[in-house]
């Protein structure tokens, strides 16, 4: 299995979040946060605003869906066809085991 953090314009969460339900896959953890990447922030006059507002998408899935999931959240993130500088990144980290706390058994 697989853990996915997608981190995207808050803009375009709900786009994310409802393409990737329409996909099969209705399970995200979402999270507001805030941060910059290489753009480092935006600037406005003589203000630089080195926070800005993002939202941290966290699904899991089978590795076999990987291709599959990692293309249906850029394609939903982007803010232009070819994307641009702020639209985001993708993290995946393999996942060594999953309980489901209401049951205590270990999913596969």
């Amino acid at each position: 299995m697989l853990l996915i953090r997608a981190i995207v314009r808050p803009e375009k969460s709900p786009v994310v979040m409802k393409d990737l339900f329409n996909a099969g896959f209705p399970s995200v953890t979402k999270i507001s946060v805030f941060g910059r990447g290489k753009q480092r922030g935006l600037k406005v006059g003589n203000v630089t605003y080195d926070e800005l507002p993002k939202e941290l998408l966290i699904i899991v899935i089978h590795e076999r869906d990987r291709d599959f999931v990692v293309e249906t959240i850029i394609n939903s993130a982007r803010s232009t066809p070819k994307g641009q500088a702020g639209d985001g990144k993708i993290f995946i980290t393999p996942i060594e085991e999953v309980y489901t706390i209401s049951s205590g058994r270990m999913e596969k």
